[in-house]
């Protein structure tokens, strides 16, 4: 069986690393591989070859390293296919998904094109007599990358371009189920020409992502999964004086308004809540109707939602593959058989659904749930499956107050053909990425992604310029260059400008 292996100081190696673990085929059941899981050596031997290429790369031009991005691009659309069925192989999702996945982190590594722009600095001419004030700003060191199964390619694209570009090196650490798409970035690194040890890739469980937390080497370490984990990421990284932007969990609510276009609305909630079979961070999972919007709404959710074709993600017919494990399956059938225990209607089930040929996957099928409250399992937790609840309201202030208990805020949408209704949903809801008739509000890359209250822990979002900013660090310089013969004048009080 065909062994994963890690990619450190540019070659693939097995390291010290002994256990592994099952990477499945979701489509089928079946066993495909097995990734090495790495030992604390691992991850010092891959900090240990990035700190010895940071010497050099630290201080490579930016001419360099942005010839390096622009080909990485070129080399990302050339391989879009190839990288497709990787995605779809090991994660489930459809091959149209796993290629706008790779679109949208291809644009980051665009954004990285352009990063001598992103890090110009300032100069100030003659601040006092004869002296001049500038900054700009540097590269950190390592930093260390800790990703989530549910993007295998785009999430990794939002941290280390900018990183790289920035001028520090980077160490990887992916989903242990969907390991090969990171693989084959490194390779496509290396023909662009990256020098060793700049990019790596070791893949593991705790003991990896501890191991990055607790190396001294480490400057910063970004982390993308569920909050439990983003808050242990944060505090222990932290507590290092490590660097630190770890985004946690979401519970994405989208309110309809009765003016919207309902049709127009139902298209796009069912996209969201069940495109990537829900295991989206910004997948739409809650549906607030407000007024009368509810009654008319759930019958055409109902219609859409089981018109969707289910099947095996590289079947050009499926519009929604297979979820990534049996387990995640089976979650997802205990949430909809909880709703139904504590009182909300079940409009469709897709407990039951299989997929011939394939009936080992780990298939779940659309489902829909009406008259849903919190309090209910099934709205209070993240599913993170394709399970979409469709809560009551009698207005869009108590669809705001709604959303704003709710101890998450990554993303939220709202669907109305009133512009002060929505700008007041916009200016009132506390979540940092908000849709006006947009289900999944994710930023262009010239913006930062990034959400409030449990969805966040650190102070900086991920990529755009604020991933510039956490990348790097601000140095100011104050300068003179006194003439040959002309004395300067020294005083032991506090030097002030003249």
């Amino acid at each position: 069986m065909k062994t994963i292996q890690h990619w450190i100081d540019g070659a693939f190696t097995p390291a010290g690393s002994t256990r592994t673990a099952p990477v499945w085929n979701p489509a089928t059941g079946e066993r495909q591989a097995e990734v090495l899981l790495a030992e604390r050596a691992d991850v010092d031997a891959a900090v240990s070859a990035a700190a010895r290429a940071f010497d050099s790369w630290g201080d490579s031009s930016l001419t360099k390293r942005t010839r390096v991005m622009f080909t990485l691009r070129e080399l990302l659309v050339k391989h879009e296919d190839e990288l497709a069925r990787i995605i779809a192989a090991e994660h489930g999702k459809v091959i149209e998904d796993a290629k706008g996945e790779i679109v949208r982190g291809r644009e980051i590594v665009e954004f990285a094109c352009g990063i001598t722009s992103a890090l110009k600095g300032d100069y100030s001419d003659q601040v006092s007599s004869d002296i001049d004030s500038f900054s700009y700003r540097q590269p950190l060191g390592v930093v260390g990358g800790i990703t989530p199964f549910n993007f295998p390619i785009m999430v990794p694209l939002w941290m280390h371009p900018i990183a790289i570009a920035c001028g520090n090196t980077f160490v990887l650490k992916p989903s242990e189920r969907d390991p090969s798409a990171s693989n084959f970035v490194a390779e496509l690194y290396a023909e662009a020409g990256l020098p060793g040890g700049v990019f790596n890739v070791v893949h593991g469980d705790k003991t990896a992502v501890d191991g990055l937390l607790e190396n001294a080497d480490v400057a910063a370490v970004s982390f993308v999964g569920s909050t439990p984990i983003a808050k242990y990421v944060h505090e222990r990284a932290t507590a290092r004086g490590k660097r630190v932007q770890a985004l946690g969990g979401a519970k994405n609510h989208a309110v309809v308004l009765p003016d919207a276009d309902l049709d127009f609305a139902a298209d796009q909630l069912t996209a969201a809540a069940y495109g990537s079979a829900g295991q989206r961070c910004m997948a739409v999972s809650a549906a607030v109707a407000v007024g009368d919007a509810g009654d008319a709404l759930v019958p055409v959710l109902e219609k859409k939602a089981r018109a969707i074709k289910v099947g095996p993600g590289d079947d050009p017919a499926s519009e929604m593959g297979p979820v990534i494990t049996a387990q995640a399956r089976d979650r997802v059938a205990n949430y909809v058989a909880g709703g139904a225990g504590q009182g909300a209607r079940v409009v469709v089930d897709g407990r039951d659904l299989t997929v011939d040929g394939h009936e080992d996957g780990f298939f779940v099928g659309p489902s829909l749930i009406d008259h849903v409250k919190p309090g209910m399992g099934v709205y209070d937790d993240e599913v993170f499956g394709p399970l979409l609840v469709v809560v009551r309201s009698s207005s869009v202030e108590e669809a705001i107050a709604l959303i704003n208990a709710n101890p998450y805020g990554n993303g939220t949408a709202v669907f109305t053909s009133d512009g002060e209704a929505a700008r007041r949903f916009h200016r009132g809801v506390k979540v940092g990425m908000v849709g006006v008739n947009v289900p999944i509000p994710v930023p262009m890359s010239h913006y930062s992604f990034g959400g409030w209250k449990d969805s966040l822990f650190g102070e900086k979002h991920i990529h755009g310029p604020e991933g510039v900013d956490f990348y790097t660090r601000a140095k100011v310089i104050t300068s003179r260059w006194p003439h040959v013969n002309r004395s300067v004048e020294a005083a032991l009080n506090f030097p002030t400008a003249h």
